[in-house]
């Protein structure tokens, strides 16, 4: 017995790194997954279909599971909710939608192309509303009809997107993304049954092995911090009907360690009750400053 027996899930990206050690504990927990992979490169180029899904979802019957493969890019609208209807038509319904599908281009500001730019916010934010909107339209009729889901959105965002990372930029506005549109999310659709969160995660994955190599080695010996399994039970307990009492956090896991992150919260502040003088700003300002704490330091930043 899991922690989500009966329970359907979609997790994109799942082909590979992270997603696919999601899928693979989910399945261990009792759900019925729909392993999603568009097959493309690191950087978003070409691709293998939807081989990478299918060798996962062999896996997963392998050990006894329920699956089903979809290659489908997350991205594009009309093929997201084709997802969706995949899962329902499936295994007769949704519960749980891990938004995981990702890739990066990593570059300093100053030498980021527009269409590097846009294509990486593409897959993240466009990549995470398109299979949430299609989603929750879902979850919204069937609460309409009375028969609502204990249903649970499971979000990746990242520690670039939450303290920022030197050299990336988008990939960093589009994690900052995820995490605010995870905040909004879980308001909107609460009153469906559905609690919506994100993963800051911390493993070594295609895209963590370039810009982190040293800090991803794979240790000769005792606990692997950064192996992406560890990461996956955080995600399959909070797909469970258990922690309906759980939404719009952000939490940062890494190895054995879990946090919840703080968010922008309302800090220092002074209201003269009028209109400022350019003048006076300066030193107003840098007492409320002086009172505010430090921001963290970015990834990646020295000294």
């Amino acid at each position: 017995m899991g922690v989500l027996d009966g329970r359907i899930a979609i997790v994109t990206g799942a082909g590979r790194g992270l997603g696919r050690e999601h899928a693979l504990e989910l399945a261990r927990q009792g759900a019925k997954v729909v392993v999603n992979d568009y097959g493309v490169t690191l950087s978003g180029d070409g691709g293998e279909g939807v081989s990478l899904a299918e060798e996962v979802v062999e896996l997963i019957r392998a050990a006894g599971g329920e699956a089903v493969a979809n290659g489908a890019d997350v991205a594009d609208f009309e093929a997201a909710e084709a997802m969706v209807c995949q899962a329902i038509d499936t295994f007769g319904g949704l519960d749980i939608l891990v938004n995981n599908a990702g890739f990066v281009r990593d570059r300093m500001l100053v030498n980021t192309s527009e269409e590097e730019w846009d294509a990486v916010i593409r897959v993240h934010l466009k990549g995470h509303f398109a299979p949430l909107r299609h989603a929750g339209a879902y979850w919204r009729v069937e609460s309409k009809a009375g028969r609502t889901r204990a249903a649970r959105v499971i979000n990746t965002s990242s520690g670039a997107g939450l303290q920022g990372s030197v050299g990336q930029t988008t990939y960093s506005v589009a994690k900052a993304g995820i995490a605010t549109m995870t905040t909004v999310a879980a308001y909107e659709l609460a009153s469906y049954g559905v609690t919506v969160n994100a993963l800051a995660p911390s493993a070594r994955t295609r895209m963590t092995l370039g810009a982190f190599a040293e800090a991803m080695a794979v240790p000769e010996e005792g606990f692997d911090v950064m192996d992406p399994a560890n990461v996956s039970p955080v995600v399959a307990w909070l797909a469970s009907v258990e922690a309906g009492d759980v939404t719009g956090r952000v939490i940062e896991v890494e190895g054995g360690k879990v946090c919840v992150e703080d968010g922008w919260r309302h800090g220092p502040t002074l209201d003269l009750g009028r209109r400022w003088e350019a003048a006076e700003v300066g030193s107003r300002l840098r007492e409320l400053l002086a009172k505010a704490g430090d921001p963290e330091p970015i990834y990646g930043a020295r000294g």
